[in-house]
């Protein structure tokens, strides 16, 4: 019997060995350059066997397969080439030929079908693996900023923001981020943290980017655009590939800090059926700090330091906006018997702030990113059929947010894990994404609260006033009376570097209640389904799509961020779309129609249509003309609606209707005269008062006091014309690629967040009185609250009923020159138009300069294995509004270059280079740390 076994295995390994073993093996080259093509593609149609040409541009690939087959050859950038096997052994030499424009690369996104960017109904961005590896940015994210009508708003070294046609902030929720189809979102911030969650740049197969409106495809989040960020799948891109970068970065406050970058990418296919890939990266550095101490008063810069000014409030420096009117304090302090009769008269009606900490003391500004990826990969019948893959991301860092204050995200973690089901004409995934704040903290409520540890704000201030009134009695000046008055106060201050205070600032951002700590939790939660179908194996009068999704939230941050003091909250949104695609006149006009239907929890549905003419027109058809007319919705994000956090400055509370309630303020200390009024020393708000009862800011700074009339949030809406044109115009051996486009956007409803000031009693519709006035008249309470500076701030979520339109336009030059030198120029205008006295309280935050200019020069192989890349690009200056702070940011230019040479021998390719080579150091917004210079070197291999 063991025998007969044994003779049977011996058979079955024998014909294995003699089944199909065809070999083929040959050389491919550039048809333009002459040269060897190295990491070209070389696969069977329609099955996952395959391999890649070395340095050499050579190759060997040995399959199962009988002849006649076919071989497809292919590379970015390049025509795909087939060659027929006839036979074992069949040597092939071949030359691919470099596409003649960027116009006609192949992309998807744009009506989630393959089509080249020249027919695209839309405007679309593209940067592929080429692209990449000649971009002079120290990472391939940030290589993005060269491409036409793309913004790149800098919040850390490792936090970078991507944004289209205006409207920018750190938090843009108006943009969306996909890797490999899954939402690169923070489920609670609701945002993607730049490539914190993205992929290694040895793994990136293309990024598309769509600038614009895409709800009708997208859902609601794709409001101002949306990127696609798609890796190398194994099947296509197998082997080990390496990189190593290390440089510095340098700036004049941090000086010159070394950086590193790594990654590798292992990837893998057993055979027709399975591959598997895993990437990991780490990145380490410092980031830029942010050293602004410049005075500010109400959101803008004003004259003064902590020397000049009592009541400075530096923009980095944080503790100081405590504040109160010292007048009041002395009130209090006389109504208690602490200070004599009298003395009140002799303290001025004037507010002081605490003395604050820089933020370069309140973090370590340790810049660390570390990622892991990997997959699975399973085609049940060895082809492109189906394909079923597992994808899970892990991601853990350090980084910088800036909204209404400064977050130090350290630790955090990030996780996505996804199963998809994909084959030629449909897929169906669902993804999970969760994450964890970490040991992330608030810088400003760290500052608060390391001066309340050694000292509370009622001592401080009541030591502040009795050191005043002892230097005025004394007989010093006003000013001497202060600075005795400060000191004084300051007593016992713990200074950085001390044991004491690292104490106390260890114990602050541990603890999540901000009445003494500043550390914020989160553990939320997004679950996602969506599905889409193309009919075109059962319609052929047009091609048809049909889809959906669905996605729950999970919010989760133990009353740190949101109102879930008593648990998750839980929220959920829908959405069902379909699209019909169809060409007439010989094939010359394409005609898509689209249209999306989506549902969110606390909102009626809304319909998203979307209708686009493409026309090719010339002998060639090289001339194409487009035009599309779509609207868009945003839905409030789960911050708009159940968000309820102290930021110091203000309280922001979600306008969810089930949240009004759910969020109260901290006891606020009332003045001496709010005290009487009230009969106890603090008071409290609801949630509900910001929109219920508060005055609109604008009335209270003029002197005139009106409600506010903040409205519940609903959703924002967007109607959105564009036209375009493109074209391909032969210039001798090369051709011109022009790319043009022109937008009008129509704003509805837009989300804003607004200051209002809320009186800690009294109605601010007048309606209750006391007789309080000269001689016991009536007045009403709200406005003796603002009298006696008993009222708070509020930042409501709502929406601007002014009327705001943007509109804008880009234009892209690209062709080659002098024998294969790349040359591309762009330009982009952006504007925007709101008139401001319909809606004196609102801040549209458009963000964007007016004018932008980029330029491109370089050549893969200026001589043999030698390339070099140089980009420029300039923007005028525009103002920056956002909760933070408001300011005008200086016109820039920067200079990128670099140059690279391949060691084929070795499989490398080393780069030097380096970003704002000028060494200007710049802001992309008020508050952020200034931009300086970073010079790297690479190591890469066999990528």
């Amino acid at each position: 019997m063991i025998k007969k076994l044994l003779l049977a295995a011996f058979t079955l390994f024998c014909s294995s060995l003699m089944m199909g073993q065809t070999t083929v093996s040959g050389t491919v080259n550039d048809a333009t350059l002459g040269g060897p093509l190295p990491g070209a593609d070389i696969k069977v149609s329609r099955k996952a066997v395959g391999t890649n040409t070395d340095f050499d541009g050579k190759f060997t690939l040995t399959v199962t397969d009988t002849p006649p087959f076919t071989l497809e050859i292919s590379s970015l950038g390049y025509q795909t080439v087939t060659v027929e096997i006839t036979k074992n052994n069949q040597v092939v030499e071949v030359s691919l030929k470099e596409n003649a424009t960027a116009l006609d690369e192949v992309v998807i996104s744009a009506s989630r079908t393959p089509e080249r960017v020249m027919e695209s109904p839309v405007t679309i961005e593209r940067f592929d693996s080429r692209a990449i590896k000649n971009t002079s940015a120290p990472s391939f994210y940030d290589g993005l900023e060269n491409l036409k009508g793309v913004d790149i708003n800098t919040n850390s070294l490792t936090f970078k923001s991507v944004n289209t046609r205006g409207f920018a902030t750190f938090a843009n929720t108006r943009f969306m981020q996909l890797v490999d189809g899954m939402d690169n979102s923070s489920p609670a911030l609701n945002f993607a943290l730049g490539n914190l969650l993205g992929l290694s740049e040895l793994d990136v197969k293309s990024v598309e980017l769509l600038p614009g409106a895409s709800s009708a495809l997208y859902g609601a989040n794709a409001f101002n655009g949306i990127m696609f960020m798609r890796s190398k799948s194994p099947f296509d891109d197998q082997g080990i590939s390496f990189v190593f970068k290390t440089g510095l970065t340098s700036q004049e406050a941090a000086g010159n800090n070394e950086f590193y970058d790594t990654s590798i990418r292992m990837a893998h296919t057993f055979d027709d059926y399975f591959a598997a890939k895993a990437t990991l990266s780490y990145l380490k550095g410092t980031e830029w700090f942010a050293t602004d101490y410049r005075n500010t008063l109400n959101g803008e810069y004003v004259a003064g330091d902590r020397d000049s000014d009592i009541n400075y409030d530096g923009l980095n420096t944080y503790g100081d906006e405590v504040s109160t009117n010292i007048r009041g304090v002395a009130q209090v302090l006389e109504g208690l018997g602490v200070a004599p009769a009298g003395a009140a008269a002799l303290v001025p009606s004037v507010n002081v702030s605490r003395t604050g900490y820089e933020e370069r003391d309140l973090m370590d500004y340790d810049a660390r990113s570390m990622k892991f990826g990997g997959s699975l990969h399973y085609r049940p019948w060895g082809n492109d059929r189906l394909e079923i893959i597992w994808n899970s991301k892990f991601g853990r860092g350090n980084t910088i947010y800036q909204g209404a204050n400064r977050y130090y995200i350290k630790d955090f973690f990030m996780e996505q894990h996804k199963l998809e089901f994909r084959g030629k004409y449909f897929f169906v995934r669902g993804y999970l994404t969760a994450e964890d704040a970490g040991n992330s903290y608030d810088t400003r409520f760290t500052a608060i609260n390391i001066n309340n540890s050694w000292k509370d704000n009622n001592t401080w201030f009541g030591e502040y006033v009795g050191g005043y009134l002892g230097a005025i009695l004394g007989g010093a000046t006003n000013d001497a009376a202060h600075i005795a008055a400060r000191n004084i106060a300051d007593t016992g201050r713990l200074v950085p570097g001390t044991s004491a205070f690292n104490n106390a600032f260890n114990n602050v951002i541990s603890n999540p209640d901000l009445s003494v700590g500043s550390k914020f939790q989160d553990e939320s939660q997004i679950r996602h389904l969506d599905a889409n179908l193309n009919l075109a194996p059962y319609i052929d009068f047009a091609e048809v799509q049909v889809g959906g999704s669905y996605r729950e939230y999970k919010l989760n941050s133990n009353g740190t961020i949101y109102t879930d003091f008593d648990g998750p909250i839980f929220y959920d949104e829908y959405g069902l779309y379909t699209q019909v695609q169809k060409k007439f006149m010989d094939d010359r006009l394409k005609f898509t129609g689209s249209v999306r239907y989506d549902k969110a929890q606390n909102f009626d549905g809304n319909f998203s249509p979307r209708v686009s003419l493409a026309y090719a027109g010339g002998e060639t058809r090289n001339h194409n003309f487009r035009a599309s007319f779509q609207t868009g919705f945003r839905n409030p994000t789960t911050q708009d609606q159940y968000i309820g956090l102290d930021v110091g400055r203000a309280f922001l509370v979600g306008s969810a209707p089930d949240n009004l309630d759910r969020y109260n303020t901290p006891q606020i200390t009332l003045s001496g005269n709010g005290a009487a009024i009230v009969g106890a020393p603090t008071t409290s708000l609801p949630g509900r008062a910001a929109y219920e009862n508060s005055f609109s800011l604008e009335s209270v700074l003029a002197g005139a006091p009106v409600a506010s009339g903040a409205t519940l949030v609903k959703p924002e809406k967007v109607t959105a014309f564009e036209v375009g044109y493109r074209s391909a115009i032969p210039t001798g051996d090369n051709k011109l690629s022009v790319d043009l486009s022109v937008y009008y956007n129509e704003y509805e409803d837009f989300i804003s967040v607004e200051n209002v000031i809320a009186p800690l009693y009294g109605n601010v519709d007048l309606s209750d009185t006391a007789p309080i006035g000269p001689g016991g008249t009536q007045v009403p309470l709200a406005l003796a609250a603002l009298s006696n500076g008993d009222s708070t701030v509020f930042n409501a979520y709502t929406n601007s009923s002014a009327d705001i339109s943007s509109y804008g336009a880009t234009i892209g030059l690209n062709t080659k020159v002098f024998n294969g030198f790349n040359v591309a120029l762009n330009y982009t205008l952006s504007k925007f138009d709101f008139d401001r006295s319909s809606d004196p309280d609102f801040e549209p935050g458009f963000n964007t300069p007016e004018h932008k200019v980029k330029f491109q020069f370089g050549h893969n192989n200026l001589f043999e294995n030698f390339g070099f890349n140089v980009n420029v690009r300039w923007q005028d200056e525009y103002l920056w509004e956002s909760t933070f702070h408001d300011a005008v940011i200086d016109a820039r230019t920067i200079l990128d270059a670099q140059v690279n040479y391949k060691i084929p021998s070795i499989k490398s390719v080393f780069k030097v280079g380096g970003a704002n080579l000028t060494g200007q150091e710049y802001l992309s917004a008020p508050g952020v740390g200034a931009i300086g210079s970073q010079y790297y070197i690479s190591w890469t291999i066999n990528n």
